[in-house]
């Protein structure tokens, strides 16, 4: 597959790429895309939440009342759980929510979506460019050029310019990201992608 190059006026110019069938043109894994995006919300999660058991609560430790003859259940303090302001029984506890994809496994998902995108003409090549500062108002002026202002869109490119990373922060649609920060999650919460001429050759690169 080959796209035109665009430059930042939204114009096409003389220019083409092919893009690499072992990136932009396999059979999309719907299975190692869900794998991927849940390891990526799972990343997310903090795992802060966090009960009081019994050993923990602020009251006596001493016995309610005596082991045997009350014809009653026993009780050891007002501390159990059974009683209002008693400890938490089998409450949440601080944990990890992350766990390990196989890196062969990301990249096939994150080849997946991109193959999807490509086909569904989702994704637009654009000159190479930075700015001289971060100016959102700049960065907005070529979302406009494209038509896509109003949409999500996510720009990929190959170093981290600062300056360009900047100008799209301030945009709640945009984003703007390098080559190796991009994940399954984020193309696929797009509706359109640009990447840099710099930046799809380095994609060109990522292997099945």
């Amino acid at each position: 597959m080959e796209l035109i190059v665009h430059n930042i006026q939204g114009q096409p110019t003389s220019k083409k790429i092919k893009l690499s069938d072992e990136v932009f043109g396999v059979a999309p894994n719907d299975h190692v895309v869900y794998l991927a995006v849940k390891q990526f919300l799972a990343n997310q999660r903090q795992g802060t939440h966090k009960t009081k058991d019994r050993s923990e609560v602020a009251y006596s430790t001493r016995k309610l009342l005596k082991q045997k003859g009350t014809g009653g259940a026993r009780h050891g303090s007002r501390k159990a759980g059974i009683f209002v302001g008693g400890g938490n029984i089998h409450g949440p506890k601080p944990r990890d929510y992350g766990f390990k994809l196989n890196k062969k496994t990301k990249t096939l998902a994150k080849n997946s979506v991109l193959s999807s995108k490509a086909n569904d003409n989702s994704i637009k090549i654009v000159e190479d460019f930075t700015f001289d500062a971060p100016k959102t108002k700049s960065y907005l002026e070529i979302l406009k050029a494209f038509d896509i202002a109003d949409k999500k869109s996510l720009l990929i490119i190959s170093d981290n310019d600062t300056n360009v990373i900047m100008s799209g922060r301030n945009l709640p649609k945009a984003t703007v990201s390098t080559t190796e920060n991009i994940n399954t999650y984020t193309l696929l919460d797009t509706d359109i992608i640009l990447i840099s001429e710099a930046a799809i050759n380095k994609l060109n690169q990522l292997s099945k």
